[in-house]
């Protein structure tokens, strides 16, 4: 009586299994599934069950750089991270084998493929717009696994050194004709301005000898300054006519 208590006893330890709370279980009897198990300890009888746990938090999957051409014929290197986690544990399993593998596998051909529908400029000024695209094609294709993508991000895009080389003197060239635009601009605001102050001293009797008197005022409070004044030539022969 003891042996076949400590057999069974043995049998039960061995038969234990157990689901952590971020797990599920994928239950089979004689081969066929049976049912999803929740967190806990279950019994699992060997040789006629097994079961398969399921981890249901967020993966993050690094997908390596994948070299891409561009719609403008432009060769570029891009990684990106895909966020993933399990929705359905029980077609995880049985949908498709290996799921973590077959979802990077489809991100990277998918990324390939969307870049290919990009211009170089597309892609870099809105990196959020192209990983929303391969998010969503991503999320569907991945849906009959159980699979939902919750996001995906592109980490680096890298260009060959020549183009690299082509966007830095375009980037210059641009900011050469801010530049420009901007002085143009300062310039002709200053000559609106000094028309106008022309117009007012022209128009006012008196102002342009008062701004006169107020220009020599301010060259004077510096000694080092030397002024030199033009006198008109018909003054100094009223100053030579007064000495005969």
């Amino acid at each position: 009586m003891g042996y076949i208590v400590a057999f069974i006893v043995i049998v039960l330890l061995v038969s234990i299994r157990q689901v952590n709370q971020y797990q599920r279980g994928v239950k089979f009897q004689l081969g066929k599934f049976v049912r999803v198990v929740d967190p806990g300890w279950r019994i699992v009888v060997p040789v006629f069950q097994s079961m398969t746990r399921v981890d249901m938090r967020t993966k993050a999957v690094d997908v390596p750089f994948q070299e891409a051409i561009t719609k403008d014929n432009i060769s570029a290197k891009i990684n990106a991270v895909i966020y993933y986690r399990v929705s359905d544990a029980d077609k995880a399993i049985l949908e498709v084998e290996n799921f973590w593998y077959a979802v990077s596998q489809l991100a990277q051909t998918t990324m390939r493929n969307v870049v290919g529908e990009l211009e170089l400029d597309e892609l870099l000024a809105n990196r959020e717009a192209a990983a929303e695209k391969i998010k969503t094609i991503v999320d569907k294709a991945t849906d009959p696994w159980g699979i939902k993508v919750e996001s995906v991000e592109l980490k680096d895009v890298t260009l060959p050194d020549d183009m690299q080389r082509v966007i830095a003197k375009q980037a210059e060239a641009e900011r050469e004709k801010r530049s420009v635009i901007i002085k143009a601009s300062g310039e002709l605001i200053a000559a609106e301005n000094i028309a106008k102050a022309a117009d007012m001293l022209s128009s006012s009797p008196g102002a342009l000898h008062l701004r006169t008197l107020s220009t020599i005022s301010d060259l004077s409070s510096d000694q080092s300054n030397t002024v030199i004044f033009a006198i008109p030539l018909e003054v100094l022969r009223a100053f030579e006519g007064m000495k005969k």
